[in-house]
């Protein structure tokens, strides 16, 4: 199972740094969607990494789906807090780590 980030250059760049050779840099909403849901379909990518910011802009749809996901697993990265991780945990364990 692969790694992929998407989101902007400047986003991916750290983890190109550290040797995850899969990214996606999608120029739109759109093609946002677009790349995350193709990801979803994959069956050899474990981790998808994003933005949080980026991953507010999505459909509320597509953001159900990212929750009820567990494999792949999508992570959200950035200065705000968010609580997708935290919501995967809890639904795989049934336990809320947090606490």
């Amino acid at each position: 199972m692969e790694i992929v980030v998407v989101g902007s250059h400047e986003f991916t760049l750290g983890f190109q740094l550290a040797g995850v050779t899969r990214l996606h840099h999608p120029t739109s909403d759109k093609e946002m969607e677009s790349t995350i849901n193709d990801l979803l379909k994959d069956s050899t990518v474990g981790i998808i990494v994003v933005d949080n910011s980026d991953l507010a802009q999505l459909s509320e749809r597509l953001r159900e789906r990212i929750a009820e996901s567990i494999t792949p697993t999508v992570l959200g990265i950035g200065t705000q807090e968010d609580n997708t991780l935290r919501e995967s945990i809890k639904s795989a364990l049934g336990v809320d780590l947090w606490k």
